[in-house]
């Protein structure tokens, strides 16, 4: 009746049809998402961190470019790292370290992750600033974003 290599051949087919449908359910949900920022905090007697996640209806080349540019033109933010291929820049502001994680999901669709570490207990959270440097790369790339509640 069927050859083993045509029940491979068919396995293999199904299990490629069921993967886009997931990759395209992925990619739909996040659209849904899209241009809301998402924040998580945490902070210790010893620090912390906080984090802000937006995914952008935008090319992730360009968003990666005005991001670095902007932080460029920052004479006290210093680069300590900028890797076009992994879409990773950190950077320092005085003893705070903070960077971004920029990922194409698409084309068109990008994830932007900023991390900031968290000052010790009597410092100023660096929440604002997290959050504020997302909504400057939202500007950026001309796109309206929005803060969603805690």
């Amino acid at each position: 009746m069927y050859s083993s290599k045509s029940w491979v051949v068919l396995g293999a087919f199904f299990v490629w049809v069921g993967a886009a449908a997931l990759d395209g359910q992925w990619v739909a949900a996040a659209h849904a998402a899209r241009n809301r920022i998402q924040q998580l905090s945490q902070r210790s007697g010893d620090g912390g961190y906080d984090v802000a996640v937006v995914v952008l209806e935008a090319d992730p080349a360009r968003v990666y470019d005005r991001t670095l540019k902007s932080l460029q033109a920052h004479p006290e933010i210093t680069i300590t790292k900028d890797d076009g291929k992994t879409g990773k820049i950190e950077f320092r502001k005085g003893q705070q370290v903070a960077g971004f994680q920029i990922t194409a999901l698409g084309d068109k669709l990008t994830q932007l992750v900023f991390a900031a570490s968290a000052g010790e207990k009597g410092e100023p959270s660096p929440t604002s600033m997290v959050v504020d440097s997302v909504l400057r790369v939202c500007k950026e790339v001309a796109i309206k974003c929005t803060v969603e509640p805690n």
